[in-house]
């Protein structure tokens, strides 16, 4: 992420810090066992403050701080405050009531596979309400409603295949061991996979 060069301090404020697990307004990801093992591209998300304090929709009633349900982050997308309204603040405070929000509710991980999105309801008073249903709740959602909140990019129609696919397109991995991380399993079990169908082809 790139900052304007009058704003040295601001800079280091912003610097991704990933020994001290610190990701100033960035999305972060991390793997779920056996199920990014066969899925690759679904994992756990989170968000980070404009401090690089990580927090989470983790289990029903529960948004962690600095404790990702499934470890630290390997891959992240970091966003530059200054292109939001209101920049550091509105990031913060988005991020606050998306995580407040999220404290009063359940998780449904069957959501992560079919990345099915949360329906936006547009109201008379022209704001948008999420309707949640079983099939809807998750860590992206809690994502998607602090973008949305803080209207990144303009946008109020995140959701979770548009953050997974953001993620996916202009993310950046927490360095070696994060690109191990997030493709070894898969990479192990697809050629598995392979060794043995030419086993059983020439058998």
């Amino acid at each position: 992420m790139q900052l304007s060069q009058s704003n040295e301090p601001e800079r280091g404020i912003m610097e991704v810090n990933p020994d001290r697990h610190r990701f100033p307004c960035c999305i972060v990801w991390t793997p779920i066992p056996i199920l990014t093992w066969l899925f690759p591209f679904v994992g756990h998300m989170g968000i980070a403050t404009s401090r690089g304090v990580i927090r989470d929709f983790s289990g029903s009633y529960c948004v962690s701080e600095d404790n990702m349900a499934f470890g630290w982050p390997t891959w992240y997308r970091q966003v530059d405050p200054n292109t939001i309204e209101g920049g550091v603040e509105a990031w913060d405070r988005a991020v606050l009531d998306a995580s407040e929000e999220y404290k009063g509710h359940m998780v449904y991980y069957l959501s992560n596979i079919f990345f099915i999105q949360v329906f936006s309801v547009k109201l008379d008073s022209g704001s948008i309400r999420d309707e949640h249903t079983l099939f809807c709740d998750n860590c992206y959602c809690h994502v998607a409603m602090a973008l949305n909140n803080m209207r990144y990019d303009h946008r109020r129609d995140y959701n979770c295949f548009r953050l997974a696919t953001m993620l996916m397109l202009k993310g950046r991995y927490v360095g070696f061991s994060g690109f191990i991380k997030q493709w070894l399993p898969f990479t192990v079990l697809i050629l598995f996979v392979i060794v043995m169908a030419v086993l059983v082809t020439k058998g």
